[in-house]
């Protein structure tokens, strides 16, 4: 029971990272993007086994390294919080500046500049992979205490995403609306996190119902789309 509820869970927060690999690597070449998503997702799941094999290094960064605050607002003061609150800067700064080319650009084209390389996408994946394994670990440990049961449900989670991150990342890439809604949730995400490590706390359950909402919403939308589409084609009776 403990192993199945913790690979759920971990699918569950693996659903940003999901979001993000697909993102990224839809702006490297068509032949590239699938070798990107499973490199993104086999960075994950080394970064994740490694922090769970160093259980007692991952649970030392919640100890204080210094006691400081402004107006009542707890700065980051450990190791989590700094990982958290740069990860969140960085998902925020990201999601914003791909919103700001997608609808900025040159006949909302891509703005000039040097195109993303693999290597380059790889890094930024690997970045951000670290920032949403210490979350994933942190959580697994909470929630078992036997180290093969949070490795195997681990690998499991991993497992299901590869399965489906190819299927993902080209939905995403076909429908631009459902790519403006992934950045969106990026943001909000970038800020839950950015939250987390000034010590301001926000129920994940709030975040996940209200992108679960959205996610339905642009599914009704994409569907009326396509029933206006094949009426606008069908023969004049």
């Amino acid at each position: 029971m403990s192993l199945l509820t913790l690979t759920i869970l971990e699918i569950v927060l693996g659903i940003d990272n999901l979001i993000f690999i697909s993102i990224l690597s839809g702006k490297l070449p068509p032949e590239q993007q699938a070798k990107a998503r499973q490199i993104g997702l086999g960075l994950a799941l080394i970064t994740r086994i490694l922090l769970l094999l160093s259980i007692s290094w991952v649970m030392s960064l919640k100890n204080k390294l210094w006691e400081f605050s402004i107006s009542g607002l707890e700065l980051p003061n450990t190791g989590k919080d700094l990982v958290l609150a740069i990860g969140g800067l960085f998902l925020v700064w990201k999601s914003v500046k791909e919103i700001h080319e997608k609808l900025e650009g040159a006949d909302g084209g891509k703005t000039p500049g040097v195109a993303p390389t693999l290597v380059a996408t790889v890094i930024q994946i690997l970045l951000l992979d670290i920032v949403f394994s210490l979350d994933s670990v942190i959580t697994a440990v909470g929630m078992a205490k036997d180290v093969p049961v949070m490795v195997t449900a681990v690998v499991l989670a991993m497992i299901v995403m590869l399965i489906f991150v190819n299927q993902i990342g080209g939905f995403v890439e076909r429908h631009p609306t459902v790519k403006m809604l992934a950045l969106s949730f990026l943001i909000l995400i970038g800020t839950l996190l950015l939250a987390e490590g000034f010590h301001q706390h926000i129920s994940k359950g709030y975040v996940y119902f209200a992108m679960a909402f959205a996610v339905g919403v642009e599914m009704l939308n994409l569907r009326v789309r396509k029933v206006d589409s094949v009426k606008l084609h069908q023969p004049y009776r």
